[in-house]
């Protein structure tokens, strides 16, 4: 499994209607892809400017087959519907997750 980490710094009064938008736009978009696991926002209680995205590819190569001028569109329709509401990435990382066996501990 692959995880794309993207931190986006949002206006505090902004934060519920960019979930909202992200939920109504990015997560039907990227659902239609094949290896789409799912995707979480975590919310950090210390900065509530700061969202983080967290969405799981089954493989690399099944993510970045999402076509560029699909996603561009979007982006443009995401920025639409956040009109003068401002968001930035900054920040934007790629993990792959490792699973080990799990070990039976003896009570």
């Amino acid at each position: 499994m692959v995880i794309e980490w993207l931190v986006f710094k949002v206006a505090s009064e902004a934060r519920e209607k960019f979930i909202e938008k992200d939920q109504e736009i990015w997560s039907p978009l990227l659902a239609k892809h094949p290896g789409f696991l799912g995707k979480e926002i975590w919310l950090d209680p210390e900065k509530s400017d700061r969202l983080t995205l967290v969405i799981r590819w089954q493989t690399r190569q099944q993510w970045k087959a999402v076509p560029t001028d699909i996603l561009e569109a979007t982006e443009q329709k995401f920025a639409q519907a956040m009109g003068t509401d401002s968001y930035e990435m900054i920040e934007a990382s790629e993990y792959q997750v490792r699973k080990f066996p799990e070990i039976a501990t003896k009570a």
